[in-house]
């Protein structure tokens, strides 16, 4: 990982397979994630559903969001859920990677 890229662009960037999206802030991140989102719901939509599920986005969340909002765009909304989705996970990790430094101290201690 580069020194200017965000754990949330490298995780994105490798299930899009996109070179390019390290270099981007986040707004930036969105709309380029909208516009690759809305490619796919006009070319490949199964590949859209296939990508959602590897990156465990809620489907209820989001068919909740598109029934909400059906004048928005729902690459962006993808785009937001995808993000989030990615953000909760990098959460996680770092939490289960804290406790297990800790359980590992605590071994060393004894």
């Amino acid at each position: 990982m580069q020194n200017n890229q965000t754990p949330t662009t490298v995780s994105i960037e490798e299930i899009m397979q996109i070179k390019t999206i390290a270099k981007l802030d986040e707004r930036e991140l969105l709309l380029s994630l909208a516009a690759y989102v809305n490619e796919l719901i006009m070319t490949n939509f199964e590949r859209l559903v296939q990508l959602l599920y590897r990156i465990d986005v809620s489907e209820e969340k989001l068919k909740k969001l598109l029934r909400q909002n059906p004048e928005s765009d729902a690459g962006l909304i993808i785009a937001n859920l995808i993000i989030e989705r990615q953000k909760q996970k990098i959460l996680i990790n770092t939490d289960e990677n804290f406790g297990f430094r800790f359980e590992e101290s605590e071994e060393e201690m004894l």
